[in-house]
């Protein structure tokens, strides 16, 4: 038996037998339910893709982060190290770091700007496309199986109001 709590997540009792005088044992779990609140659905379900996304990456050797500046740099090719870095949201240390080690493994190239000899431009190799679009294969399969519920015009309706909801902010957020 389920009893609604304040913010929409549920109580849930368990079946297990009773235990002495006190009556039966209850485990509470805490999950948002179909009326919880919009922004506690919204932080649930990003993070199911997150999960599902940085499970992608690692079967092909990338942390979450590393897949996310590949797609960055897959998506606006040409950028600046500093182009990105505001792009994903992530600082100049941080971002220079996991550059240092994709560069190791083959998967990007930084060169310097000839119209500026402190800015790098960023590339990414052939092996660093074919890794993001093995990682970006199995988070596209994660995706179709979260929404499989859904049809076609119900996901695009999704897709539209989410983007509602971010599109105009003057704060790009972080992807990370």
């Amino acid at each position: 038996m389920s009893r609604p709590l304040a913010t929409g997540a549920t109580s849930v009792a368990s079946s297990a037998p009773p235990e002495g005088d006190d009556g039966p044992l209850v485990s509470h779990t805490l999950g948002p339910g179909p009326d919880a609140e919009l922004t506690w659905l919204l932080h649930r379900a990003a993070q199911r893709m997150r999960a599902a996304t940085s499970d992608a990456a690692e079967e092909h050797g990338l942390t979450l982060r590393r897949h996310i500046i590949l797609s960055a740099m897959h998506l606006a090719p040409g950028m600046t190290q500093v182009e990105l870095g505001r792009a994903v949201g992530m600082d100049k240390t941080t971002l220079t770091s996991e550059l240092d080690h994709l560069e190791r493994l083959d998967l990007v190239r930084r060169s310097v700007d000839p119209r500026d000899r402190r800015a790098r431009n960023l590339t990414l190799t052939e092996e660093g496309e074919r890794v993001r679009q093995l990682v970006s294969a199995g988070t596209e399969r994660a995706e179709r199986e979260a929404l499989e519920a859904f049809d076609m015009d119900d996901i695009a309706r999704l897709r539209r109001m989410l983007y509602v909801i971010i599109e105009g902010t003057q704060d790009p957020g972080t992807c990370l």
